[in-house]
């Protein structure tokens, strides 16, 4: 690759054509996002003891992923694995939150502004989200599992099984700000962080 397509602009690397096509959808009773961006910033749904109360409840709740039916050959395997990769499309991301470049984490001013990309907020100028869940069971097109932090309808653009090796990383560094954070739901769960 030439020297001066790695140092391009976005404009010089943009690839006319590139489209991402959904793969199916997320079916839960989670209307709403914990987590809301506008204009201002990302806010919390609810009091800081009220989200973390919903959090504990994606996390134990069951969701579907339903498959589309034409794309069910590629689901021949899953059930050999406990856990999934689920990359879905924040389609409750407004076009504003989508514009937003720095933010509070989790909507706490307490907490310091850091750049998008060095957040897991669903406000990105691309909505795409990932989580990992753990495969209950799977019936015809249909996943059902656990830990899926996605709302009711959200597109679903990818599934991967989660392999330990792949997934886990060595010597991994994370600031004081999500040091706190993991903190804090894990002494509400009653585990160690």
């Amino acid at each position: 690759m030439e020297d001066s397509m790695m140092r391009g602009s976005l404009d010089d690397i943009y690839f006319p054509g590139l489209s991402v096509q959904t793969v199916g959808f997320v079916r839960n009773s989670v209307e709403e996002p914990i987590l809301r961006a506008d204009d201002e910033g990302i806010t919390m749904d609810a009091r800081r003891e009220e989200m973390r109360r919903r959090i504990r409840e994606i996390k134990s709740a069951v969701s579907e992923i339903v498959i589309k039916e034409e794309l069910l050959e590629l689901l021949d395997g899953i059930d050999d694995f406990s856990h999934l990769i689920v990359l879905y499309w924040g389609h409750k991301v407004p076009a504003q939150g989508r514009l937003l470049t720095r933010v509070h984490p989790m909507g706490r001013k307490e907490l310091p502004r850091v750049g998008i990309f060095g957040t897991r907020s669903p406000a990105r100028p691309n909505p795409v989200l990932i989580t990992t869940v753990r495969l209950s069971s799977r019936s015809g097109n249909i996943l059902r599992v656990t830990g899926l932090d996605a709302i009711d309808n959200s597109p679903v653009i990818d599934i991967k099984p989660y392999v330990p090796e792949r997934g886990a990383c060595d010597d991994v560094r994370v600031p004081q700000w999500m040091e706190r954070i993991q903190d804090e739901i894990a002494a509400e769960d009653g585990s160690d962080a």
